[in-house]
């Protein structure tokens, strides 16, 4: 690799990411936050143009600059339609689901959300849990993750906590 070279790919790496910080102050960091299973189509396909920009002569700033202003500029446009059209939403987002419940662990919904009982009990552990009664209420979130809703006191779940949660019926 030649000078001249190495120093063109620095200035491929300077002036992708320069890019890529404009769009983030411009669009919001949502724009890289694991969201939904959209959000993380547009993030790997922004991840491929940074390193075909950065690792291909081939291709010009301006070229990687339009196609991340078009990736994020879409992502926005669906992120919007998502949070105005409830019919879009319930077409492309996943819904949150209960995968255990005061204790207990619903093994249709683990099935459901392909999740193997070893990592929920990893989550339960995480989030330093002592004993499952202590578990009020296992999420497995939209974004993948696992929230785990856990006390050793009487309380009861608050229901706002299970808002647009597929809870099928629990009570």
């Amino acid at each position: 690799m030649t000078l001249q070279e190495v120093l063109l790919l620095i200035l491929s790496v300077f002036g992708i990411f320069g890019i890529t910080i404009i769009i983030t102050r411009i669009f919001g960091l949502r724009t890289f936050a694991k969201m939904s299973s959209f959000d993380f189509a547009s993030t790997i396909a922004v991840g491929s143009i940074l390193a075909s920009i950065i690792l291909n002569n081939d291709q010009s700033l301006l070229k990687g600059g339009l196609a991340l202003i078009t990736i994020i500029a879409f992502q926005t446009l669906f992120s919007f339609m998502v949070r105005k059209m409830n019919a879009f939403q319930k077409l492309f987002t996943n819904k949150p689901e209960v995968i255990m419940w005061k204790g207990e662990i619903l093994y249709g919904a683990l099935k459901k959300c392909n999740v193997g009982e070893d990592d929920l009990i990893a989550k339960l552990r995480e989030a330093n849990v002592h004993d499952f009664s202590e578990v009020k209420a296992v999420v497995f979130e939209s974004t993948g993750d696992v929230s785990v809703l856990h006390n050793n006191e009487n309380k009861e779940l608050s229901e706002d906590l299970l808002k647009n949660v597929e809870t099928h019926g629990l009570s």
